[in-house]
């Protein structure tokens, strides 16, 4: 393993030739004392003094560390790779130079090859702090829970380890937990003063610190700025952890400041660039990701967000109003061209809907335009919400601008739409109603509790992974509830953390009533903790909170508790059973499953296996009422939806087949055949408006039988009265298809009836 990574390691780093002026100090007692005075410089300010300082030792000096790290210093990331291969290549078993060497794939943005390299060098020394530390470091950046036994492992061996409390701390605020980052930072700072290092890196925490707080940070901005007067790196932390708070605007002016003090800190530049895109400032970002190219061009980051900026030229901007709380609320849509006609109709349906709802709900009114994007590649929504913790991968919300997988970024069926943008179109209103002061739980407890109440699908549809952590205790107090997105200990976290946290809303609207969770809400209009405004708000203390919400989910879930293994195995009875068709046995099996579990109605539900095997036995009103039941669980298979609604139709229910018809267009609004059905379903039930809307959809897309969908069309606006635009689709109808004989005999007609008198 050694051997492999350190015989490819530079070829790979030639790839990439990071020239960040950003340092980072090295606490580690091995490092050679050659280099003190060169670090005294740099990290004085004196920038010049330090070059000068490092190229002597590059060109002097015997060591390959000292000169290995002087290229570092100097920017010559190639170089620095190069001299580390050579000093494992005739050293092996160097730890320190490994641990170094990861520390320089770290910069460089190789997340994997910095980790295998700690690695590697815990396999030569297993106890080497320096190594966990690098390990846990790169934990730390992928919000990966392993990083806090690896910091406790190092803390309970020597607790006088100076990285170990400055990535406790940092993690620490990150989590917002202050008061244990406050402990860190205050072993960190003693430590330091004792070691004679560098207080940058302390002292940029502490400020940070203090404004995570709501306090002023200027004490220790005027200790830096003595120290070390450009350094812009405070200012970098400080954007840092108001990202992860979402305090964009924030954010900005503060590494607006990174760069004004440090010009050619290039992560600034991109940071400040990325953010610029959350706000929605394409054209401002765009200058400040090119900046950071220059002096970073393989930032994988970079790189990939100055390709999604040319990709944009691909999308429409569509600029709408819907009606508001308080007057009309300007939309922008960025839809990608190939499907801006066909989504746009859907997308103003909900947006219009979820504004209505949550303005009255939560009595807030928004003040700037929303700004939505879909993506139909995923890829591109990867990039556009990139380095942000917890996401999901589904949408994120930045304030007024929310980015979201289009319903073509994913496969046909795989997730709800619809209920995506409901849930971030709630973010929207928790996030501004609060100055984005509200922490990640509630804000998504409330998008999760909005999507069951309120949203397209509603039903309160709950993983088996829930019920798994709940039986295993693993549902965290509620004063933790944040870490569960941020740094997840266990594979199915933050799925388990959005659904206790949605539950946690619906505990309270149950428990207290709906206002209270409205007025759980506005207390974070202060900046307070968690624990401060569950007292406020709801008057009791999170430690009985926490005891009557883990009675109220136990007893909720009950019968699934005391009966989840039993309820696993008439589950796989059914399956097992669907496979042979034995559907008397399917039946037997799967009625048990669902009624030992009936909040599953996720992907495979046992729901669908007893409808199919109630169809299969000839038992077709029973099946009906099956998927009936598992739909308003919040089921939306859209398989399942198409066959309840032929079902329907078959039993003579037509107005409800176009219902559930209906509902598809929010999971499948692609699917030019649920259109075509829909516009003449509308045409039937005498409803032309929502008809032409179906037919216009479906001339948007591609692929479809365009005859079909401008006779449709024509249809519905001559039931609307439109005549002159009747005979417009008509005669595209016949363009398309010249023997088109419906369509013949409808422009005659109409011809017919212009002539009379």
């Amino acid at each position: 393993m050694i051997r492999k990574l350190t015989g490819v390691v530079s070829c790979l780093l030639l790839l990439v030739a990071a020239d960040a002026r950003a340092f980072e100090i090295d606490y580690d007692p091995r490092r050679p004392q050659e280099l003190r005075p060169c670090d005294t410089h740099l990290e004085r300010g004196r920038r010049e003094e330090a070059s000068a300082c490092y190229v002597q030792l590059l060109e002097r000096s015997s060591s390959g560390i000292v000169r290995a790290e002087a290229a570092w210093r100097l920017h010559d990331v190639r170089r620095a790779n190069e001299l580390f291969r050579e000093i494992l290549g005739s050293a092996p078993q160097a730890t320190y130079e490994r641990i170094r060497w990861g520390h320089l794939f770290l910069q460089t943005h190789q997340h994997a090859q910095a980790a295998e390299l700690f690695r590697e060098a815990l396999e030569i020394a297993p106890d080497d702090a320096y190594a966990k530390l690098g390990l846990a470091r790169v934990l730390a950046e992928r919000f990966e829970g392993g990083a806090r036994p690896l910091v406790e492992q190092v803390l309970e061996r020597d607790d006088a380890i100076i990285p170990a409390h400055l990535l406790s701390a940092r993690m620490y605020l990150e989590e917002g937990k202050y008061e244990q980052a406050d402990a860190a930072l205050a072993r960190a700072k003693r430590l330091i003063s004792q070691q004679r290092y560098a207080p940058l890196e302390v002292d940029s925490l502490r400020a940070a610190l203090a404004a995570a707080r709501g306090r002023a940070p200027d004490r220790w901005l005027r200790d830096i700025q003595r120290y070390n007067p450009g350094y812009g790196r405070v200012y970098e932390q400080l954007a840092h952890f108001e990202i992860m708070r979402r305090r964009y605007r924030e954010a900005t002016e503060l590494l607006r400041q990174a760069v004004a003090a440090e010009p050619d800190l290039w992560s600034a530049h991109a940071e400040l660039g990325l953010n610029l895109l959350r706000l929605g400032n394409i054209d401002e970002a765009r200058a400040h990701l090119t900046t950071a190219y220059s002096g970073d061009p393989y930032s994988p980051i970079i790189v990939n967000s100055l390709r999604l900026l040319d990709r944009l030229d691909e999308f429409t901007l569509i600029t709408r109003s819907v009606e508001g709380r308080n007057g009309p609320v300007q939309l922008r849509l960025r839809l990608h061209n190939s499907e801006a006609r066909a989504l746009e109709p859907y997308v103003l349906e909900l947006t219009r809907a979820a504004i209505e709802t949550f303005a009255q709900r939560y009595r807030f009114t928004l003040k700037e335009p929303v700004t939505l994007e879909l993506f139909p590649d995923h890829d591109d929504f990867a990039v556009r919400v990139a380095a942000l913790p917890g996401i999901g991968l589904l949408g994120v919300t930045f304030g007024y601008v929310i980015a979201m997988d289009s319903p073509s970024g994913r496969p046909r069926g795989e997730f709800h739409w619809g209920s995506t943008l409901w849930h971030e179109l709630a973010h929207v209103f928790t996030l501004e109603a609060t100055d984005h002061r509200v922490p990640r739980w509630l804000s998504e407890g409330i998008s999760v509790f909005e999507e069951w109440r309120t949203g397209p699908t509603p039903g309160v549809a709950v993983p088996p992974e829930f019920i798994q952590a709940l039986q295993e205790n693993k549902l965290l107090p509620i004063e933790d509830l944040d870490s569960g997105f941020i740094r997840p200990s266990y594979p199915t976290q933050i799925r388990v953390s959005y659904v206790q946290s949605g539950l946690v809303c619906l505990f309270i609207e149950q428990r207290w009533g709906f206002e209270r969770l409205v007025s759980l809400l506005q207390q974070f209009t202060d900046d307070v903790s968690t624990a401060q405004a569950i007292e406020r708000g709801l008057g009791i203390a999170p430690a009985a909170f926490d005891r009557q919400f883990n009675a109220f989910v136990r007893q909720r879930f009950i019968t699934t508790l005391a009966s989840f293994e039993e309820w696993r195995n008439a589950y796989a009875a059914a399956q097992r059973a669907v496979e042979q068709e034995d559907w008397d046995e399917a039946i037997q099996a799967a009625r048990r499953a669902t009624t030992l579990y009936p909040e599953h109605v996720g992907p495979g539900s046992p729901a669908l296996l007893l409808a199919r095997a109630l169809d299969k036995a000839g038992k077709r009103s029973e099946a009906v009422a099956a998927l009936q039941e598992y739909r308003a669980a919040g089921g939306w298979d859209p398989g399942a939806l198409r066959e309840l609604a032929r079902w329907l139709d078959d039993a003579g229910r037509e107005s409800e087949a176009t219902e559930v018809l209906a509902t598809l267009n929010f999971v499948d609004p692609l699917n030019p055949e649920i259109h075509a059905e829909l516009g003449e379903r509308w045409l039937s039930a005498a409803q032309p408006e929502k008809a032409l809307r179906e037919f216009r959809v479906l001339q948007a897309l591609p692929n479809v039988d365009l005859p079909v969908a401008h006779f449709g069309a024509a249809r519905a606006l001559r039931a609307l009265g439109d005549h002159e635009h009747s005979r417009r689709e008509l005669i595209d109808a016949l363009a398309a298809a010249p023997h088109f004989r419906p369509a013949q005999a409808l422009l005659l007609q109409t011809i017919e009836e212009r002539g009379a008198p």
